[in-house]
């Protein structure tokens, strides 16, 4: 079969592609026909050497929707999606037209969803999951800001936010998101991230402040987030743009009784992952949660110049299709 493969760390140009051996699917586990795997920029970074643990060389790709074509046989045949902190790292991802993963991995491919989208959301709903519901532990009735709404992890936080109850949700980001898109469609407030954020944020929640932030840009943004919150407010973080060492007043921290959340999609394996995914299988059935627009598809051999317009900034949403 055809992979996308690094043997050292590097710009996009050290990937290639190559033929190698077929995947086996051995007791537990099975092989699954790769039909469409967005490309991330935890995958960029990933081959840039800037991600820890990778082991050398390796297949990139965290996220697939596919077909499983070997395997016990009540999967067999069955189109699967999923995502996982080692794909790419440990194991070999989904950047290829196979891959074998744990049956434990296999959650069954919503049919709402195209290949397209299915093989787009892994990352994306799996982190969004683990900081919001898992570690702030959303209410219903409790009131979300969205820091980078319009990108692919804060789109689905609003999304969850909304399935989940949330009373008001304040999104949060250079623009405004697109009219009609799914995270125009899950906010109740825009606010622009180019103004003075914590008094933007107290003003659209009636002085309040936010029961929970999920910021997925940090670093510039980390302390007017931490300002934003409520009375025992949660600010989860997944991001260090601009800066990784920030500061705070630790005097309003306790105060405030508020607490910092990291989140860490990475320590989910594909098993792990699948049983987050399964979670939201209703949302992503009934439209609750519903892909990110796809920019672009392009098939495996254009998969390097993909990884160069990702590694140069696009926030373009790119998918391939092996």
């Amino acid at each position: 079969m055809r992979a996308l493969r690094f043997d050292k760390f590097g710009d996009p140009s050290v990937l290639h592609l190559a033929d190698v051996a077929d995947p086996a699917a051995g007791p537990g586990f099975a092989v699954v026909r790769v039909t469409a795997a967005s490309i991330n920029p935890s995958d960029v970074k990933n081959v840039a050497g800037a991600m820890e643990g990778t082991t050398l060389p390796r297949t990139p790709g965290r996220d697939f929707a596919g077909i499983v074509e070997r395997g016990p046989a009540e999967w067999v045949g069955h189109e699967v999606f999923g995502t996982g902190g080692d794909l790419g790292f440990t194991i070999d991802g989904s950047h290829a037209e196979s891959l074998v993963v744990p049956v434990s991995a296999l959650t069954p491919k919503p049919a709402r969803l195209s290949a397209a989208e299915a093989g787009s959301v892994g990352v994306t709903s799996v982190v969004a999951w683990q900081g919001l519901i898992e570690y702030a532990a959303l209410q219903p009735g409790e009131i979300v800001a969205v820091i980078g709404v319009g990108g692919g992890v804060g789109t689905a936080v609003a999304q969850l936010a909304r399935w989940r109850g949330a009373s008001l949700i304040v999104g949060v980001d250079v623009q405004a998101p697109t009219p009609d898109s799914p995270a125009e469609r899950s906010i109740d407030r825009f606010v622009s991230s180019d103004e003075h954020l914590t008094d933007a944020v107290r003003q659209a929640t009636g002085g309040y402040g936010a029961n929970v932030i999920f910021d997925a840009v940090g670093g510039v943004t980390f302390e007017p987030a931490l300002k934003s919150l409520a009375h025992r407010g949660r600010l989860v973080t997944i991001s260090a743009t601009g800066r990784a060492r920030v500061e705070f007043d630790l005097r309003d921290f306790y105060h405030n009784e508020s607490r910092i959340i990291g989140a860490d999609s990475r320590k989910l394996d594909a098993s792990a992952s699948a049983q987050r995914l399964a979670g939201m299988l209703p949302a992503f059935e009934s439209g609750a949660i519903a892909a990110p627009p796809i920019d672009q598809v392009v098939p495996l051999n254009r998969a390097v110049e993909v990884y160069e317009r990702v590694a140069g900034g696009a926030r373009a949403r790119y998918v391939l299709a092996p």
